[in-house]
């Protein structure tokens, strides 16, 4: 097997703001591996919260290419395990190795991926478009520049309550809040009382991803769902989550790939609680590689593609939130030339 690391810089449309950041680019690192013809392609973002660069990431895969070269015919559960080993911490880059990994697996067993492992894709839940933070009349622009069936506004300003105020009377669309670590816990318990009043569906991690004591009494007192973003980085930390949020959002690249994520969705889903998956500012590598799990799924958030000035590849489409699949086999993608 052959292994070639790509750098990219993708712009995006509008600078996108969330509660503790602004960028206009996101730099990704994608991953082609190439076997007996055929090309499995992954991706994984840089993130400066969790301290990861496409840097980082490119050195440490450089450090494993014997291994990769080395890979016959291992099962995508066998290949993550020992590429977990060696890779130690970097779960951004295991991510990327693990997305290619699938993708080929399943294109020379002459598959979807999402057939390869089963799935019925007859109730695919669709997927939200985001409204990143912004002055009230830049926000209203931006979603009535995408009419969209459900919207993810991010929060976490001095004027929540007054943005989703305003934004409701352009829209009838589904809101989900999403503050990013933003809120205490009575600005969460009271914010719920009052965007439940504008139809609000759920909030999705109000408090610092450490306040485990606050997670339990919001979980406890807030009139709407609490879904985990930040609490729920790998699989040690869907039992956490447990009785502090009634759903978490698992992000491929902060637990390692496909293969860990579908073993987190399958152990939220055992302990009741609501299963979602949710993207960075990926391109269409990334997101196709999400379309596959969707029919595991309650919610996802996986329009990071739409958000871009340029893609990078071809893979699934979506349309008015819903996803439609490559009529290629893997995750269906191609790079663009």
């Amino acid at each position: 097997m052959k292994i070639i690391i790509r750098t990219f810089d993708l712009e995006l449309k509008h600078t996108f703001t969330i509660s503790r950041e602004s960028y206009k680019v996101q730099p990704t690192l994608i991953i082609e591996l190439q076997s007996d013809g055929y090309s499995g392609y992954g991706e994984a973002t840089s993130n400066p919260y969790y301290k990861v660069t496409v840097e980082t990431m490119k050195n440490n895969l450089e450090t494993i290419i014997p291994y990769i070269e080395s890979i016959t015919n291992e099962t995508p559960e066998v290949f993550w395990h020992n590429a977990h080993k060696l890779l130690g911490n970097d779960m951004f880059a295991l991510c990327a190795l693990d997305m290619a990994y699938n993708d080929l697996y399943a294109r020379k067993k002459g598959k979807k991926l999402y057939e390869f492992w089963g799935y019925n894709t007859i109730k695919n839940p669709k997927t939200d478009y985001t409204i990143g933070i912004d002055t009230i009349d830049k926000m209203v622009s931006k979603m009535k520049e995408m009419p969209w069936p459900i919207y993810k506004i991010k929060l976490g300003t001095n004027q929540d309550i007054a943005i989703i105020t305003e934004l409701r009377k352009h829209t009838n669309a589904v809101f989900r809040i999403d503050a990013n670590c933003g809120w205490t816990v009575s600005e969460t318990i009271n914010n719920a009382i009052e965007l439940k009043k504008l139809d609000v569906e759920f909030l999705e991690q109000p408090l610092k991803a450490d306040n485990w004591e606050g997670h339990a009494a919001v979980f406890k007192q807030s009139v709407l769902p609490i879904i985990a973003d930040e609490s729920c980085i790998i699989e040690e930390d869907v039992a956490k989550c447990h009785n502090h949020f009634h759903g978490v959002n698992v992000k491929l690249v902060k637990c390692g790939g496909l293969t860990s994520a579908r073993r987190m969705i399958a152990q939220a889903k055992k302990l009741g609680m609501k299963t979602m998956v949710g993207c960075m500012t990926e391109s269409t590598v990334g997101i196709s590689a999400i379309a596959h799990l969707l029919p595991e799924l309650d919610f996802v958030d996986m329009d990071g593609a739409l958000l871009l000035s340029r893609d990078i590849a071809t893979g699934v489409t979506i349309n008015n939130g819903i996803i439609s699949y490559s009529k290629l086999n893997g995750t269906g993608v191609t790079l663009n030339s």
